[in-house]
């Protein structure tokens, strides 16, 4: 297994719709072990195709015991008119060193395929539905970011344009490079770039 770059904000990948799976074959298997391998490196709960430059509709992902791959995923949020809100904090490895509140659905069910195209049904509650949302908004080229609102949305824009972001962004790349070797080029959802704020928030 490899250990893969993760992008950052600014590259056109992340803001690209993601193709469909269509082949499910070894080539994938290999993509969707490399991910893993690649989110638990980072300490991630969540990495979708598009953070490691693939532009495909896949996602991994490790909620406590809860680990898995979700391929084509569609996304629908349970309870109806009163679906309850999680209020809890998002970050993204991709938006490095960031942590804005975040208000999700905190019940989902996502359906799609697994790595084999055999059909895919989850049900996920508080930090897994907000990785289950989160990942699959990556898949259509949305950041966590561009879903904050008011003072909160301008304040993550702000710090993402400031000279600082970009300081903290090449550090990060250093960090990373340094502990997985220069196979790995950059940091995506979930881990120790948001660090304790997020506590056990998605990155």
């Amino acid at each position: 297994m490899t250990i893969l770059a993760v992008r950052l904000v600014g590259d056109p990948v992340l803001r690209t719709p993601a193709d469909a799976v269509a082949r499910f074959d070894d080539t994938l298997a290999k993509l969707a072990a490399d991910m893993h391998e690649t989110m638990e490196e980072v300490a991630g709960v969540g990495l979708a195709g598009p953070q490691v430059g693939v532009s495909l509709r896949i996602f991994t992902y490790h909620v406590g015991e809860e680990r898995g791959t979700v391929c084509n995923p569609v996304v629908e949020v349970l309870g109806g008119a009163d679906a309850r809100i999680d209020h809890g904090s998002e970050g993204c490895l991709s938006v490095p060193g960031l942590g804005f509140p975040l208000d999700r659905p905190a019940r989902v069910r996502v359906t799609g395929q697994d790595i084999t195209g055999a059909p895919l049904e989850l049900e996920g509650e508080g930090l897994l539905a907000r990785c289950f949302q989160h990942e699959t908004d990556h898949l259509g080229g949305t950041l966590y970011v561009d879903k904050l609102s008011g003072e909160e949305r301008k304040r993550a824009w702000r710090a993402i344009r400031e000279e600082g972001f970009e300081a903290n962004a090449q550090s990060v790349l250093q960090e990373r490079a340094s502990a997985v070797g220069s196979a790995f080029g950059g940091a995506s959802f979930g881990g120790s770039a948001f660090g304790a704020a997020a506590q056990g928030g998605l990155k």
